[in-house]
């Protein structure tokens, strides 16, 4: 992940994580308003090329949700196991107002920073957490035996 990613990542954090819970809660929920279709509309031809089973349709929806569903896992796991990192006091105040989903401006305004000191923060913040990345990559991994 490169540095332009990993900070549209801790501004979208907030929602991911809302959406991962909404999603989890959609997946978990098996009912639905799936109804045959009746009357002279089940008698005429169908369309060529694509399904018109609104189950198959369905399962089709949900196989994309619970992909797009492990993307976002995935980005906010990547930040969560990066959250250690940062040690600074302010540091920390501005990544924990970004991971609530405040604005740039709104931090800057609750922290009474200037805006340039603030993003200045932001980007030592996702500097270090790169940083551990870089690292990480570097390190050999330890071999098991079975």
């Amino acid at each position: 992940m490169n540095s332009k990613e990993f900070e549209n990542a801790l501004r979208d954090y907030s929602w991911m994580l809302n959406e991962i819970k909404r999603q989890r809660q959609l997946m978990d929920y098996e009912g639905g308003n799936l109804v045959a279709q009746s009357g002279i509309e089940s008698a005429m031809p169908k369309a060529k090329g694509g399904t018109s089973d609104p189950i198959a349709l369905e399962v089709i929806r949900r196989d994309k949700n619970s992909k797009w569903l492990d993307k976002l896992e995935s980005k906010v796991l990547f930040i969560q196991k990066r959250i250690h990192l940062i040690t600074d006091e302010r540091e920390k105040a501005v990544l924990e107002c970004m991971l609530d989903g405040m604005s740039m401006i709104a931090i800057t305004a609750h922290m009474g920073l200037s805006r340039t000191h603030i993003y200045r923060i932001k980007d030592s913040i996702v500097e270090q957490m790169l940083q551990f990345e870089q690292y990480e990559q570097k390190m050999p991994k330890n071999k098991q035996c079975v």
